[in-house]
């Protein structure tokens, strides 16, 4: 049955706020009901979150990656895009560190950066259509867990508005969601128009429109501004970090979902390269500047996250679900930055910091 750890005394995320001192029990790889434990965890003073979730990571190195990512509390990766199909296999396959989803090869256009990165797969580049239904379905094939299409304001650049709706059309016919990366305010049109779940990224070259922002907010379309990636490219290209934080500031006011996801990766030719791990509380941070409250920011990366992207074991400490954990100094949800006073955490149980 396993090993039944008691965190005794600790305060735990709600979601909206902390409840009262209590005990967690954790029998396995799972949250249980009171039993007589084997472990007691001291959690005065400190405050019990659901391991966090990274909505958008990229996972190159491999298990250093996820090691890294688990070392902060962040006991889940969403990888938006990692090839070949066998070391995506290979990274789910790994235990005691994050677990791994992933998009494997994203959709882009011909004319776009991401088509000229070395090594990038030529069955990735997606110029009408037909090759775009084609393209879901070898995502299918090799267990893509959602689809990332890159979106970019218009050909040559990026694929053309047709494209880009036949791979969402394509995608949700096969009951997955699609995540359209978009860094321009043009980019954000074609998404929003092509019928994208989740868009990822925030525009450098204006603040998102309000008309934009009502309309994902009424089509349920869910944002991953990833500011942490915003304010280093912006810092290293001279652009203008506020567009992407103001974007925020306006969606959120509007109602859209927001989710914390940072971009992390270790790919040499990036434009940067925020940590796996450490960078999610960066993000927290961000994004509490930019208007959302610091219970507003955990939900975005626990139980919102989870809902989002179909996760139902995870993102709440409730019984039943699974044991991702993270124990902290403090009170995150008076001061974000708590977040990184690390004192515990449980990747399906297993205690790994």
């Amino acid at each position: 049955m396993g090993t039944v750890t008691a965190i005794d005394g600790v305060r735990v995320f709600t979601g909206d706020g902390l409840g009262e001192p209590r005990r967690v029990h954790l029998r396995g790889a799972e949250i249980c009901a009171e039993e007589t434990p084997d472990v007691v965890v001291d959690g005065t003073g400190k405050v019990l979150l659901p391991g966090l979730i990274d909505a958008h990571v990229h996972i190159s190195r491999g298990r250093e990656d996820l090691r890294d990512l688990a070392a902060w509390g962040v006991t889940t990766g969403l990888d938006m895009a990692s090839w070949p199909a066998s070391f995506v296999a290979e990274m789910r396959r790994q235990t005691g560190v994050a677990q791994m989803f992933s998009a494997t090869t994203p959709a882009v256009g011909a004319g776009g950066g991401h088509a000229g990165m070395p090594g990038f797969p030529a069955e990735g580049i997606v110029t009408t259509p037909q090759e775009g239904r084609a393209f879901v379905a070898r995502r299918v094939a090799e267990g893509a867990d959602y689809v990332k299409i890159i979106t970019e304001a218009a050909p040559p650049e990026g694929m053309d508005q047709a494209t880009a709706g036949a791979i969402v059309a394509a995608a949700h016919e096969r009951g997955l969601l699609v995540v359209a990366h978009s860094v321009t305010t043009g980019a954000f049109h074609v998404a929003v128009e092509a019928g994208a779940d989740v868009s990822t990224h925030a525009p450098l070259d204006a603040v998102l429109d309000d008309g934009t922002a009502r309309r994902m907010r009424d089509l349920g379309v869910v944002s991953v501004p990833t500011l942490t990636m915003m304010r280093g490219v912006a810092g290293l290209r001279g652009l203008a970090y506020e567009h992407a934080r103001d974007t925020v500031t306006k969606l959120h006011a509007a109602g859209v979902r927001i989710l914390a996801g940072t971009d992390a990766n270790s790919a040499p030719g990036g434009p940067f390269a925020p940590e796996h791990g450490a960078s999610l509380h960066d993000e927290l941070a961000l994004l509490v500047e930019a208007g959302l409250t610091p219970a507003e920011a955990l939900h975005g990366a626990t139980a919102l996250a989870a809902r989002t992207f179909g996760l139902t074991d995870r993102g709440v400490v409730e019984p039943g679900k699974r044991a991702d954990l993270l124990l902290v100094d403090g009170d995150p949800t008076a001061d974000i930055t708590a977040t990184r006073a690390v004192a515990g955490v449980w990747v399906a149980g297993e205690r790994v910091r």
